[in-house]
């Protein structure tokens, strides 16, 4: 405890990881500004959709992969997984396996996403990690 008032950390996110989080960072405008952006304009161009949808979500996933592992973000362990997963629904549907429709599919993602932030306000922005004694 004596540690934690003199400002020292045993693990970033014991008590803030802001520090670590992408989303306070200029590249959160690469990671997820932009892409969605091209998600937005894949809506209302349905030639150059999955070219587009595809690398949005890679880029947007990739990103909560990272976060998620850099600082514990909670929503990011959810959105990470569903932006991967909804790049290989649209890839699918390019190869015609499965059927898109990108009303309910955006509807779908971003439902999802909103409910991931939301977890958030009750658990709090960080996942907490036990510091290395083992003791969390």
């Amino acid at each position: 405890m004596e540690s934690l008032r003199r400002g020292e950390r045993a693990d970033c996110c014991a008590t803030d990881c802001s520090p670590n989080d992408l989303t306070t960072r200029k590249a959160a405008w690469l990671l997820w500004c932009l892409p969605s952006v091209g998600v937005l304009v894949g809506f209302f161009w349905a030639e150059g959709r999955a070219w587009i949808w595809i690398p949005a979500f890679l880029v947007m996933g990739g990103g909560c992969l990272a976060n998620a592992t850099r600082c514990g973000r909670l929503h990011c362990y959810f959105t990470g997984p569903l932006y991967i997963l909804a790049a290989l629904y649209v890839a699918l549907s390019m190869f015609g396996i499965v059927r898109l429709n990108p009303s309910l599919f955006l509807l779908i993602v971003l439902g999802a996403s909103c409910a991931a932030l939301v977890l958030e306000t009750p658990f709090g922005r960080y996942k907490h990690k036990p510091n290395r004694s083992g003791n969390g």
